[in-house]
């Protein structure tokens, strides 16, 4: 039998043994109290373990807009979701040696987790979350119009990793980790959307390379603000826990699925999935987010700002002349 396919059915049966064990058959009662949040994250978890999105993207809007959860509920489910969801598809991802870049996880992940930690505490209780999503989607929007003019550039290459490792490199994955963890403490996910937008558009590291990086940063983070909200915040509770139990189990079999799924997908075709998603995001942002005016300036002033950083990275040389053993295999030379 294929690795992968063993390991995946290992990771869903640890699971749902030990869901079994704790619960037995109220499993059942519970699931068919919250089986529409439990469908929801069959697709929720399958962009979170391939994507850079993260299966809070599709969980927070169908969430509060569709099911009616108030937000606040809605990001303590993400991250509870996520914790389960993916831990299995980063076990997956180094259980069955995917390529991703350890130091970005590293140093990432240790800022990550101070910014979500931070976040959850100090900032997200103050914020309107309605402007939160609508800053996030810009910033999505953004790296998707920058994809597109990557895409465009003669002789782009993609990098196995990131080409050099000093100083440099190692200040600016700290700082889009932390700020990664400030978006993430209040949107429930940014943590990987932010650094795959460094990896990809500055470092011009491979999309299969980025996306199960980012997949495993947003593990690390996504715990420690689950930790957070049940240790410090004391609000895991209510409605909250059966929403997390009745789509634990799905989870556990759609993140590591979904992260397999990744692997045998071209670079351009990640990007095309994406470009699906950012605009499904930008779609259910404007039809359900209630704009106000003030809204409405602050985000185009935001999707300008985002797109001239993220095609600032585009245009920067520094990391595109790299050595023939850098580049990432199979990749073509030319897109």
């Amino acid at each position: 039998m294929p690795r992968v396919l063993v390991v995946n059915a290992a990771l869903a049966g640890v699971v749902w043994l030990v869901w079994a064990l704790v619960w037995g058959t109220e499993y059942f009662t519970v699931l068919a109290e919250n089986w529409r949040v439990a469908l929801t994250m069959v697709f929720g978890s399958l962009v979170g373990g391939g994507t850079s999105e993260g299966g809070g993207a599709i969980a927070f809007p169908v969430l509060t807009k569709v099911l009616v959860v108030p937000p606040d509920r809605a990001r303590i489910f993400t991250f509870a979701i996520q914790s389960i969801g993916m831990s299995a598809a980063s076990l997956s991802i180094l259980l069955n040696r995917i390529p991703i870049e350890r130091k970005v996880v590293l140093y990432g992940s240790a800022s990550g987790v101070v910014g979500v930690a931070l976040s959850a505490t100090l900032l997200a209780p103050h914020v309107p979350l309605p402007v939160v999503r609508a800053l996030f989607t810009m910033l999505l929007v953004a790296l998707a119009l920058a994809l597109v003019v990557q895409l465009g550039q003669r002789g782009y290459r993609r990098n196995a990793k990131i080409p050099a490792w000093s100083q440099r490199e190692k200040g600016l994955v700290l700082a889009a980790g932390f700020a990664g963890g400030i978006v993430s403490g209040v949107a429930g996910v940014g943590e990987n959307c932010v650094m795959f937008l460094l990896l990809v558009l500055l470092f011009r590291v491979s999309e299969k390379v980025a996306t199960p990086t980012t997949v495993v940063m947003m593990t690390i983070v996504s715990v420690a603000a689950f930790l957070t909200h049940v240790i410090l915040l004391d609000d895991f509770t209510g409605p909250v826990v059966g929403y997390w139990t009745a789509a634990a189990p799905v989870v556990a079999v759609g993140a590591p699925l979904g992260a397999w799924i990744c692997t045998k997908l071209a670079p351009f075709t990640i990007r095309a999935v994406l470009f699906v998603l950012i605009g499904a995001e930008l779609i259910s942002t404007v039809l359900l987010v209630p704009f106000t005016p003030f809204m409405v300036a602050a985000s185009v002033a935001a999707l300008t700002m985002f797109t001239v950083l993220c095609v600032a990275l585009v245009r920067n040389e520094r990391y595109a002349i790299l050595s023939p053993e850098l580049r990432h295999e199979g990749s073509p030379a030319r897109v």
